[in-house]
């Protein structure tokens, strides 16, 4: 963690919120269209795409109000550990609530607005931590239980008006990207437990092993492919320069 990275994830979250709120302005003087053109419709397979634009967009100005303090500060949380990692969750974020609202929404119901991210960036932020062995990101997790804990009782059945699936998927998608971009440690490093992600110290493997006088390569573990999938990924956006 450095100070660039905060900064970074807060001017991140400050662009994403001025965008969301000048799409509200647009969206507003033309009657809430876009709403109706880009809202999540479930079961409508013409309308699948629209678990991407969705959550740019919010049926009123209370809606967007609501919304806009926790995006803010959940999604700063959950982005200042690196940028690369916060727009691949977010993608999974996005994919796992939209994905529940199109499959699991009852009727023609139209669902838009930012809520499943504020959920998944919550599980993220909250579970980030001890996948990763991290004591500061779980302490970051525990002070945002504490100051979102309500938050959870929107995610459960029995509020009208309110999309609890797009919360509960958004929630299980933060807690399953915390997962696929935990920090992974090659199998010749030995763990060492929980730290702070303060140092900048990176382990190196240790040496091979010279053979064991028979004149044969030691064995080598081979790689899983899809345990490597997202470390492959972020390296790809790292050299180009994102």
């Amino acid at each position: 963690m450095s100070v660039r990275k905060v900064r970074d994830a807060l001017v991140l979250m400050g662009a994403f919120i001025a965008l969301i709120w000048i799409l509200q302005v647009f969206n507003w003087a033309d009657g809430y269209r876009l709403d109706l053109h880009f809202g999540i419709l479930p079961h409508h397979l013409d309308r699948l795409p629209e678990i991407f634009s969705a959550p740019f967009l919010h049926f009123s100005w209370q809606h967007i109000e609501g919304n806009t303090v926790p995006l803010f500060v959940l999604g700063a949380l959950a982005a200042y550990r690196g940028i690369k990692k916060f727009l691949l969750a977010t993608l999974i974020i996005a994919v796992v609530s939209g994905l529940a609202v199109w499959l699991f929404q009852s009727g023609n119901e139209l669902t838009v607005g930012a809520s499943g991210l504020i959920f998944g960036y919550f599980g993220y932020v909250l579970t980030r931590g001890f996948f990763d062995r991290n004591l500061v990101d779980i302490g970051v997790g525990v002070v945002a239980g504490l100051l979102y804990w309500t938050i959870l009782q929107v995610a459960i059945p029995g509020n009208p008006g309110i999309s609890w699936i797009g919360h509960l998927g958004g929630l299980l998608g933060g807690v399953l990207a915390a997962w696929v971009l935990r920090t992974r440690v090659p199998p010749s490093v030995p763990r060492r437990g929980w730290t702070t992600g303060m140092s900048r110290h990176t382990p190196q493997p240790s040496a091979p092993a010279e053979g064991d006088g028979s004149g044969r390569a030691p064995a080598t573990r081979p790689g899983h492919s899809g345990s490597t999938a997202a470390d492959d990924l972020l390296r790809e956006l790292e050299e180009k320069g994102y």
